[in-house]
């Protein structure tokens, strides 16, 4: 298939494990990539080792350059890809806002909600930048950096409301290894890949208590109907959540050792602080914050999301876990499908 798009510069934004992989992946696609890490330190080490140490074993090529100037990162990009946290997302934005045209198309790869305003990452780009959402995409699924930097097969969505857009940012990362979908439902894309990351924590706790398959393959599912829930009062389709950014990037976050927010929520199960575990992080577990935001929205929209309520208070009010699993088994009794 011809290329959508002339191959001017894609800047990577965040040089953590995925937006390093994300790099990697398109030089090996033969387009020119520049890769920015906010930390000058980080930076150093990278160029002199040409290794990421959250990637083992995955050499950087030295045709792409790590760097800690934005500005410079982004000159001349068509495309920019933003692989930094939610909770960094505002503040590498606002540092954006001057030096992106208005014809570059915005990759997000973030999975979470902004805290208090409760934007989902496409929105806040979509103000920040004061940015056309026909020329937003985001890129969510099951996608591991550590399985994908590896070339082990992975499928993921490319979300937008613009399927020109989308189609576009499907041609750019699709490859033998990498299969890409589209799809119109950000919002679906969105929500299913934010709180996934609350019921990860869940599975974790599940993990770490020692409860058995029974309990986690009923969590998993009646935490699904939690996001379906939420994404059909935001506007998504119900459809969507069947799909890689539902169901798909549930699974693999719930049951990976990958997984940042299932590790997280094990801890705890064991009986540690969320401080402590969060301490002895060197990676952003976005469901913590996630499961805030998740938490005001479910009281703005008058969604029922147990489970979700739950965690905010093992995770925010020092609920004991045994307690919260105690209490959700303990509900009153109600249809399968009650509240869709």
């Amino acid at each position: 298939m011809k290329k959508m798009f002339k191959p001017a510069p894609i800047a990577v934004l965040g040089a953590g494990s995925w937006g390093t992989t994300v790099a990697i992946h398109l030089y090996k696609k033969k387009y020119p990539v520049k890769l920015w890490e906010y930390f000058p330190e980080n930076v150093a080490y990278m160029n002199k080792t040409r290794r990421n140490p959250l990637l083992e074993g995955i050499p950087i090529p030295r045709e792409i350059p790590i760097l800690n100037d934005l500005s410079e990162t982004v000159r001349d990009a068509g495309i920019a890809i933003l692989a930094v946290p939610s909770n960094s997302m505002r503040s590498v934005l606002e540092n954006l806002h001057s030096q992106i045209q208005s014809n570059t198309i915005i990759v997000n790869l973030a999975k979470g909600i902004e805290q208090n305003t409760m934007k989902r990452m496409s929105e806040l780009i979509a103000e920040v930048l004061n940015h056309s959402p026909q020329k937003i995409v985001t890129l969510h699924g099951p996608s591991h950096a550590e399985e994908v930097s590896r070339e082990v097969p992975t499928a993921v969505v490319a979300a937008s409301v613009s399927e020109q857009t989308a189609r576009i940012v499907q041609e750019l990362f699709r490859s033998s290894y990498f299969r890409v979908y589209t799809n119109t439902d950000i919002v679906g894309v969105e929500i299913g890949g934010a709180v996934k990351n609350i019921i990860a924590i869940a599975a974790g706790i599940c993990d770490g208590m020692g409860l058995g398959d029974n309990s986690k393959a009923a969590l998993m599912t009646r935490g699904l109907l939690e996001i379906v829930r939420l994404g059909l009062k935001l506007g998504a389709r119900e459809e969507t959540f069947a799909g890689l950014s539902g169901v798909g990037d549930l699974i693999v976050t719930c049951n990976s050792q990958h997984s940042r927010n299932r590790y997280v929520g094990e801890e705890i199960g064991k009986g540690r602080k969320l401080k402590d575990v969060l301490d002895g992080m060197s990676m952003v577990a976005e469901g913590v914050i996630t499961c805030l935001t998740v938490h005001q929205l479910a009281k703005k929209y008058d969604v029922l999301m147990p489970i979700s309520s739950e965690i905010y208070k093992v995770l925010f009010k020092n609920k004991n876990p045994h307690n919260a699993v105690r209490d959700l088994m303990n509900r009153d009794p109600i249809h399968e499908r009650h509240s869709l």
